[in-house]
This record gives structure tokens, C-alpha cells and sequence, in this order.
């Protein structure tokens, strides 16, 4: 190699004058050069490039002339294209989420995360937390195929997932606590802030014990990220630090203290207190936060409530018949203890469709649906899932001795087929099922007219925080008022398609005001809406539920009927 190398610096063109090397130094065949590596030279140009003094990297390591290098820059996205590929990425983000997942099992979430001493309910919260953000998933989504499908303790599970909604419904409020211990937010990786967060929510809203909600959060950290966790340790020290002073103010005189002690964006307890007034929004944000009760709907389709009750007893729970804003709803119970759900007893009773999980509010929805003469056909928008339709279908059973001609109307396919399933599975009639727009329902039925039309409209879904806790973090203003321009367009479309004499039932499981009085009152105050009335529900002008602690979700309900029939006569 030597020689080699002495040979190449003899060669021609390698010498100035009078064979001296071009550096201007003798040349001796004794004499060697020390070769370094490409991959050191390119380090310390590197080096030089990012250091203090010197300017931003410009692309000078391209060894591409200046000319190929402007040929081959990416070239810029007009506005319009920007747009474009915003929304099909959301679709595709969308459609990735809806999609199935095959079933995973796990054990202790151990081999998910770099080695760690985390405990293995806080790693499963970690696993989960950071599935609903990759995804923007649902969170009692994610629990249920991976903390309750692992091989976790009944006490790591329940622990994970107390962790993992109350970090969902926290979202904000722990990252506004986390930066303000941060010199540069932006510049903390995502998964490092994932395990930031069950530590902080720990230490602000648990009050755990801090030597060990700290401890614990570093090793979140290190399972994510092992060079970080100096950076948590700091971190979560100066989260102690603050939590003195958490909310940073007096709730009872400053709207942002009260919103930050209940883990609410300011906008929205802002808009609340306008909506509810102060009382109101107080019970909402408070209940919010609680654990949600579990209640039962028995399925007169295929089985009688003395039935589905004896059954509970003997699996060493008991059935309490509940109410919702005042209204009796036939066949509804409240579950406690709610465990009982996972007994094989209990689950032969979902498997054959005698039993199926719905708040009270929501099973009163159901109940005003059925309010008045008995249609001879019902429309219902919105049908999702089917399980307002299987409630409506047993409630009809109950009160008509049969099943109603109900068309189930969804705008996408994979619900309807869905609903198609579990209408097999509860014994529900269908007379159709139909997949289409309903802003648009002329294109989707025609000109076909019906004695009652239901609209389970598309909402904020706030009625429902304890059952969807990322709603909070990921609604904005905008999307309420598109939302209730939606109710109102669907009302509007639907109102050429009541047979006369027929009626509208228009609902919604949320609290402010666009979405439900004010939707109500822009389509009596419409065109379309001219020749309908409001009708009353169970002796109010309008079903309406709130959000208080140990009560039912907040539902709302209105009814329509148009002139012209005997059910106007009645009414």
C-alpha cells in the first residue's frame, strides 16, 4: 500500500518544478501520507458547516452544479394544490382509522418501549396515549384492543386506563403545564411529550405521590427515547415545582384558571358559560371528568325485561331502572357493578341480541321518536351503527306490539353494512337500507314521502364528554357552526319528504345553542319550515337533557309536524 501510494505521488502532474511536491516541500520516496476516510473529511466539513460562526447550510455539499441543483429543486404547491392534498390526507387518515384492525394480544407492553423500570399499567397508558395521537384515534377504542386485550392485571389495567383517558381529556392543559417548563417547546419529540404527560397528569390532577410520579416519568421517557431522559428528569421537576400553583389563578373569580382546573380549551368553557350560563357550564365541565354509568337496554325483540334481570342476578349484579330529564324509558337499567359486563353470562346475553349498552338520554331519544299515532313508515338519518334503530325498533315493539317499516339512512357504506349485521344479530325489521347524502335526500329516495322522519344529526358531540374524551381538544369553534349548518340543512332537506300530516324528529347529543335551539329556530323561521309547528315532548316544547355529575349524557330533542294530516289533529 505504501508503495502504491508513493508511486501515485511520483506520478506526473503530482510534482511542480524540480520534482518538489506542489505543496513546495522535497519529495522523498521514504516519505508516506497519512489517508484519512471520506466519511471523516465529509464530518469535519459538516462540523464547519453547523457550527456558531458560521452561516446557515445552503446546499453547498451538493456536488451538483449550481444549475442541476435549481433544475431538480422541488418546485413550489400553489395554494390550491396545498388544499387538495390537506384533505386527501385527512381522508386517508380518516379512512385508516375506520378501517379494521386484526385483534393483537399483549403482555405487559415491555417489548413495545426500549428498556425500562416503568410499571406496566403506566406503559400501557404510554402504548395507547400514543395510539390515539399517531392515529387520532378513539381513545375507549384503543383500550379495548390493547389494555383490555392484554395479559396486564386486573388492577395494571384499570390503572392504564384511568391514565389513559384522563391524559386524552387533559390533552391541553397538560401541554400548556409542559411548556411552560420548556425553553423551546417545538423542539421535544412527540413521544417524548406522550410520557411528559401521563407524569404531569399524575402529579396535577391524580396528586400522586411526587418522589413517585416522577420517577415513573423518567422512565416513560427512557422507554421512548434513552438520551432524553436527563431532559424529563428536568422537566417533571419543574412540573412540581409549578404544581403549587395550579391553575395558576382563583377558578372561582378567572374563566381561564376554572377551564384549566377542568382541563377545558378556554374558548370552549367560554362559550359554554354563554350557552348554559355559569351554573350549567360549571355542573358540564365538572361532570365531564367523572366516570361515565353504564346502562342496559333490554331488547323486547327477543327478550323480556324479567328475563335479562334474573340473569344479572345470578351473575351477583343488580338492575336499577333509570330515568332521563324526567321521562320513564321502558326497559332501561343502570348496571352496578358495571364489571359484570365482562361475565360469560352476561356476554351469551349481548351474543344473542337481548341486551345491548346505551346511555338513558340516548335510549329517551328513541323514546321520542315513538311519541304519537304509530307511523305507518319512518325514515331514520343518520342511522350509523343501528343502535338507536334497534332501540327504536324494541321500543316499538313494546308500545305497537310489532316493529315499525323503518328505513335506516347513513352516508357511508361500511356503517350501513355494519348496521345491516347487528340488525340480524338484535331480530331488527329493515324494510330497506339506504347509503347516500341527505342534505341531498331527493337523489336518495326519490320522491318517496314518509309519516315520520327521524334525524339523528351529525354534532360537537359535548353532551358525551365522559364516553369521547378527545372531543374537547380536537373541536374548534368553526366546526359547531358548520355542524349546525349541517342540522339545518338536513332539516330543510328532509322537510319536502314528510307526508302531510306527518312529523320531524330532529336530535342531537350536545349543549350549545346552534346546534339545537338555534337550528330549530332557523328552520321554523325557513322557507321549508313554514308549514310545520313545533309539536311538544312528554309536555315540553323540547326533550333536553344536561350534563351533571351522576346524571345521564345531555341529549336534546325537538319535534316537528306538518299541517295537513290526522297526527296535526292529535297533536
Amino acid at each position: 500500500m505504501t508503495d502504491e501510494i508513493n508511486r501515485t505521488e511520483g506520478a506526473e502532474g503530482a510534482t511542480g518544478e524540480g520534482g518538489a511536491p506542489k505543496g513546495g516541500r522535497p519529495w522523498s520516496p521514504n516519505r508516506t501520507r497519512k489517508v484519512r476516510p471520506k466519511k471523516m473529511l465529509d464530518r469535519q466539513k459538516m462540523d464547519r458547516l453547523v457550527s456558531d460562526d458560521k452561516p446557515a447550510y445552503k446546499g453547498q455539499l451538493d456536488p451538483r452544479p449550481k444549475e442541476a441543483r435549481e433544475k431538480h429543486k422541488p418546485r413550489s404547491i400553489s395554494r390550491s394544490e396545498e388544499k387538495v392534498m390537506r384533505k386527501a390526507r385527512a381522508l386517508a387518515a380518516e379512512e385508516e382509522a375506520a378501517a379494521p384492525r386484526p385483534p393483537r394480544t399483549f403482555t405487559d407492553f415491555r417489548s413495545e418501549f426500549s428498556p425500562c423500570e416503568a410499571s406496566p399499567g403506566r406503559l400501557g397508558a404510554l402504548w395507547a396515549t400514543r395510539q390515539v395521537r399517531r392515529r387520532r384515534a378513539f381513545a375507549q377504542e384503543v383500550i379495548e384492543s390493547s389494555i383490555d386485550r392484554s395479559k396486564l392485571s386486573p388492577q395494571d389495567r384499570a390503572f392504564a386506563t384511568l391514565l389513559t383517558l384522563g391524559v386524552v381529556s387533559s390533552e391541553g392543559a397538560l401541554d400548556d403545564l409542559i411548556d411552560r417548563c420548556l425553553q423551546s417547546p417545538g423542539d421535544i419529540k412527540p413521544d417524548v411529550r406522550d410520557a411528559l404527560r401521563i407524569s404531569a397528569y399524575e402529579i396535577i390532577y391524580l396528586r400522586k405521590t411526587p418522589h413517585a410520579a416522577l420517577d415513573q416519568g423518567v422512565e416513560l421517557v427512557r422507554a421512548v427515547a434513552p438520551s432524553a431522559a436527563g431532559l424529563g428528569n428536568a422537566v417533571l421537576h419543574r412540573v412540581l415545582a409549578l404544581a403549587e400553583a395550579f391553575p395558576f389563578g382563583d377558578p372561582a373569580k378567572d374563566l381561564e384558571a376554572l377551564a384549566r382546573l377542568y382541563a377545558f380549551p378556554l374558548w370552549l368553557a367560554e362559550r359554554l358559560v354563554a350557552d348554559l350560563g355559569p351554573q350549567a357550564a360549571l355542573d358540564l365541565m365538572r361532570a365531564s371528568n367523572d366516570p361515565a354509568p353504564v346502562c342496559i337496554a333490554v331488547n323486547a325483540i327477543k327478550a323480556s325485561d324479567e328475563e335479562v334481570i334474573a340473569e344479572f342476578e345470578r351473575a351477583g349484579a343488580v338492575l336499577e331502572p333509570c330515568s332521563a330529564g324526567g321521562v320513564e324509558v321502558p326497559g332501561c337499567y343502570a348496571v352496578a357493578p358495571a364489571r359484570v359486563l365482562a361475565d360469560g353470562r352476561i356476554g351469551h346475553l349481548f351474543a344473542l341480541g337481548k341486551i345491548l349498552v346505551s346511555d338513558a338520554a340516548a335510549q329517551a331519544v328513541a323514546q321520542c321518536v315513538l311519541e304519537g299515532p304509530e307511523p305507518a313508515s319512518l325514515l331514520e338519518i343518520g342511522a350509523g351503527r343501528g343502535t338507536k334503530t334497534i332501540l327504536v325498533q324494541s321500543g316499538a315493539q313494546r308500545r305497537f306490539g310489532h316493529q315499525l317499516q323503518l328505513t335506516p339512512l347513513d352516508s357511508h357504506g361500511f356503517k350501513t353494512e355494519l348496521l345491516r349485521q347487528r340488525a340480524a344479530t338484535y331480530g331488527v325489521q329493515l324494510h330497506d337500507i339506504v347509503t347516500g347524502n341527505a342534505t341531498r335526500l331527493s337523489s336518495v329516495v326519490g320522491e318517496r314521502a314518509f309519516d315520520r322522519i327521524f334525524i339523528d344529526a351529525p354534532c360537537s358531540g359535548l353532551g358525551t364528554l365522559r364516553r369521547h374524551h378527545e372531543i374537547r381538544w380536537r373541536l374548534t369553534p368553526e366546526q359547531i357552526d358548520e355542524l349546525a349548518s349541517t342540522g339545518l340543512a338536513l332539516l330543510k332537506s328532509a322537510a319536502g319528504h314528510v307526508a302531510p300530516g306527518g312529523s320531524l324528529v330532529y336530535s342531537t347529543c350536545t349543549v350549545t345553542y346552534a346546534e339545537n335551539t338555534g337550528t330549530v329556530k332557523a328552520f321554523l323561521e325557513s322557507p321549508e319550515g313554514a308549514g310545520f309547528a313545533l309539536a311538544p315532548l312528554f309536555g315540553k316544547a323540547c326533550f333536553s337533557t344536561q350534563l351533571v355529575p351522576g346524571g345521564c349524557d345531555a341529549h336534546f330533542a325537538a319535534k316537528f309536524i306538518r299541517s295537513g294530516g290526522a297526527e296535526a289533529e292529535v297533536v
